[in-house]
Parts: structure tokens; sequence; C-alpha cells
């Protein structure tokens, strides 16, 4: 007990750092609700953008990707991988370590898109196959566990090494992306340089957290409607957006040990206990076979996938899914990669790259292979016009109508609903705790940031997403923060060199120490 008494001690003696919570503050808000304002004038000028970035730089992203994982593979097995951050014992399980970096990476978007986008790749499948074909049915899940396997997930490993070193290696008393770039930066990055980039990775963040709502509260209001037998309005959204701005406040107020570390583990056991129902109850052996086909495309066609820009057809699919889909994980890996490094003490270069590279995709593919493969057996076998109320009704409407369908439904849509809930909860306050983390003075072992300051950033996280709901502003702030990816590349490559540096320097100087330490021992063997 006086050990618990001591850390909460220790967070409130947590202090802001004026020169960025102020700005950031104003940042946020000053650009947010003008945005949200103006949808019709800056919408299209951002989508413009974001068309340009897409399509003109779509080689840049898909190399760029492509090398991270590379690299990241190498780094696993070369001797940098047992590279340990900090001489302690792990904070966490490893299933809880695994449940906080899956939960806060995925969000309600798993959920939704797992369901969705095998039914977007049958309407308009890549290749130039034919839709509705036997090719688009086949390709439908493989190219969903590609955007979310391996090479993506690859890309949240970069910050959370830099960050983990600078952090529990270096002993830099600040968990923020300009402290990790100090390898390159030197002392500007406690300069306005720094300042800059801390903001720009904030503004960043809400944008990936406008995307989750995007997505997340439309699906959990729809599932409210079908349960309560209610029509879908605004004050719906409101009452679901009030009772998750609680939930997650809570979770923030009570901190990284009790609130998110709570939800993350109840997260955890109910989407596994979830998808273990669907594949019992569902076409299991349609299941195993079309999860083992769609895993043996992917493998025999990754590195196709991970270059294809279509050049010639100028299909535009590469551009509009897989191109889209890395600046989005881009813009979301800082976030992570303070997050996860922050949930990592204890844990070694390995131990993280196997972590976001291998669980990360598994637990993606199993969510795809179960629930993707269950909505495209309905499609196929015409027991539920799947994409027809895709296209009528919208996502959260298609997904209702997929869990309708199995047995037990009313218990189904339930559980489902609430696993919906708390996933975009974890996200939440994993998000106001990196906000409140990066908009701290100091944070040494195990300090959080003050309870007051979490619990801030929780409102004011709440409170904007009211005010983008009911202007209709959430698009218009996700695609500004994907049009943001570019400069979010540049940080990376600061990340990376930064990490190298500090990497390579540090063994060395370890070489060095067991040189040194061999010696003496000799010398001493020799006196004797």
């Amino acid at each position: 007990m006086k050990k618990t008494n001591d850390i909460k001690s220790n967070d409130n003696k947590v202090k802001i750092d004026p020169k960025i919570f102020f700005p950031a503050l104003v940042v946020l808000v000053g650009l947010t609700i003008p945005l949200a304002l103006n949808v019709d004038s800056a919408g299209p000028i951002l989508n413009k953008i974001l068309h340009t970035i897409t399509n003109q730089f779509a080689w840049f992203f898909e190399i760029v990707v492509l090398g991270i994982a590379v690299f990241l593979i190498w780094l696993a097995f070369s001797r940098y991988g047992k590279l340990r951050f900090g001489a302690e014992k792990p904070e966490f399980s490893n299933l809880t370590w695994f449940g906080l970096l899956f939960t806060a990476g995925m969000g309600t978007s798993i959920m939704f898109w797992a369901f969705m986008e095998p039914m977007y790749y049958l309407n308009s499948p890549p290749f130039g196959f034919a839709p509705h074909s036997i090719e688009a049915a086949e390709w439908a899940i493989p190219y969903g566990m590609f955007h979310w396997g391996i090479t993506g997930w690859s890309i949240y490993c970069i910050p959370t090494l830099a960050i983990a070193f600078s952090y529990y290696i270096l002993k830099h008393p600040a968990l923020r992306i300009s402290t990790a770039c100090k390898g390159v930066l030197g002392e500007k990055a406690d300069g306005w340089l720094g300042k800059i980039i801390d903001i720009a990775i904030m503004w960043g963040l809400v944008g990936g957290l406008a995307t989750s709502l995007g997505l997340g509260v439309p699906m959990v209001s729809q599932c409210v409607s079908h349960i309560l037998a209610i029509p879908r309005t605004f004050n719906l959204d409101v009452v679901i957006i009030v009772l998750w701005i609680a939930l997650f406040s809570g979770s923030a107020y009570l901190g990284l040990y009790k609130g998110i570390k709570w939800l993350a583990n109840i997260n955890v056991y109910l989407a596994i206990g979830l998808a273990g129902f669907a594949f019992l109850v569902g076409p299991t052996s349609f299941l195993l076979n079309n999860t083992a086909n769609s895993l043996g495309l992917l493998l025999q066609n990754v590195i196709r996938m991970s270059l294809w820009t279509d050049p010639i057809a100028k299909s535009g699919f590469p551009q509009a899914w897989t191109v889209f889909y890395w600046a989005w994980w881009f813009t979301s890996a800082p976030f992570m990669g303070l997050f996860v490094a922050r949930v990592s003490r204890g844990r070694t270069v390995r131990e993280i790259i196997f972590a976001e590279m291998a669980l990360g995709p598994l637990g993606c593919w199993i969510w795809f292979g179960i629930f993707g493969g269950y909505g495209l057996h309905l499609e196929l076998n015409h027991i539920v016009p799947v994409t027809k109320i895709l296209q009528d009704s919208g996502g959260p409407q298609a997904v209702v109508a997929i869990l309708n369908s199995f047995p037990a439904a009313w218990l189904i849509i339930p559980i489902f609903t609430i696993l919906a809930f708390i996933f975009l909860a974890t996200s939440l306050d994993s998000a106001t705790y990196v906000l409140a983390s990066i908009a701290s003075k100091e944070l040494t072992g195990t300090q959080q940031p003050a309870r007051w300051h979490r619990l801030l950033w929780a409102l004011v996280m709440g409170s904007m997403t009211l005010v983008l709901l009911k202007i209709g502003g959430l698009n218009v702030i996700q695609t500004s923060a994907v049009v943001f990816a570019i400069p979010v590349l540049l940080i990376f490559l600061l990340l990376a060199i930064s990490f190298i540096n500090w990497a390579k320097e540090w063994m060395e100087q370890r070489d060095l120490n067991d040189a040194a330490a061999c010696c003496d021992h000799k010398e001493g063997v020799k006196d004797l």
C-alpha cells in the first residue's frame, strides 16, 4: 500500500511544461474548430492534397514501408536484438503487455474493417479482377490481412525503439518524440524545433483519433439502436460519446497501472471469447480453409502487393487503399511509439519487434479470418446481401446485419457493442495519457503525468469529439492528419538515425567495458 501511495504522490508532483502545454492546447482547439466549421471549403482542398500525396508519392511510401520491415527483421536477429530497455524486470505480464499495445493500436478500427474491407474488395477488387468474381472473392481476405499485417505493424516499431532507448537507457526525463530525436538534433531538440515537433505530433494524434471516432461512434450507435429497437439519431450518438468520456476519463484518471491496464485486459478476454464463439458456431470448415488459402496468397504475393502502384491500368486501388493505409499508420505511429515505449520497460529490442511485427499481425489475421471470412460466407452463399446493405445503408448497418445472422444474436450484438465501446475507450485513454506525457516537464521511472493533467486531456478530447460530430468535421480532421504523413516521414528518419547512433555507441561502449573487465580479470589472475 505504501508503494502505491508513493507512486500517486510522485505522479502529483509532475508539472506541466508550459512551453508545450499552452501552445498545444491553442493549436489543437484553434485549428480543429475552424477546419471543422469550414468543411465545405477546407474539405476539397485537403482531399486534393491527399490525392496528390497518395498518387505522386505512392512509390515512395511503398518502398519506405517495405524497407522498414526488412530493416527491423535484420535488427531483431542482429546483436542489437538483445539490447534491453532498462535493467528492471518487465512491468507487465506478457498477456497484459500485448493487450496494452494491441488495444491502443487497433481500437474499433479492426472491428469495423475486418467485416467491411473484404466487402469493398469484393465490389472493387485489385489487379483488374472482375467485381464479385472468384478471383475477387479469393483476394478479399488476403488484402485486408496485408494492410493489417507485418509491414503495416512495422511502422510502429521505429518510434518505439528510439523513445524507449532515450527514456530507459539514456535516462532522458521526458517522454517525447523531440527528445528521442536528440541522437541527430542534439540540444536543438530542447529548443523551438523540438517544441514544433511535439506539437505537430499531438495534432497528428488528434487526427488519428478522429479516424477511430468516425468509425466507432456510428458502429456502436447502430448496434445500440438495434438492441433497443430505437432510431439512430444524433442524440443517441451524444449519449454514447458522453458515456465514452466518462469511461476513458475515469480510466485516464486511474492511470496506467489500474485504469488503462484493466480495460486492456477486459478487451483481450472479450475479443478472444467473441472470436472463439464465432469460429465454433460459424462455418468452421470454410473459415479454416479460407484463412489458410488467404495466408498462402498473402505470403506468395507480399512483395508484389508491397510495391504495386498500378501505373499502367491506373485503377487507383493501391493509392486509395495501400498508400492511404501507410500514411494513416505513419500519423498514428508517434503516438503508438510513445505509449508502447512507456509500457515496455525491461523488454528487449527483439521482444518489441516480435510483439509488433508478429503478434500484432497475428491478432489482426485471426480477426479478418474469422469475421471477414464469416461475412464473405454470408455474401457468397446469398444468406445476407452484405455488399448491397453496405452500398445502400452504409458500413455500420452492414456490420449489424452480419452480427444479426449469428445464432444467439440477442447476446452476440450486446457483447460486440461492449467490446467496441471498450476498444475505443482504451485507444482514447492511451491517447490522453500520451498527450499528458508530452506536455509534462519531466517523467522518470514509473512516474505518470499528474492526475488532473490526464483528466484535462480526456475532457478536451471528449468535448472536441462532441463538437466535431455535431458540425460534421471528423472527416476533414482525419484527412488533415493523413496529409501530415510527409512531415512525419522526416521525423521517422530522425528517430531511426537517433536509435542507430545510440545503439551503436552503446554496444561499442559495452564491448570496451567487457574487454577492460576481461583484462582486469587476467591481470588479477596473473598477480595471484
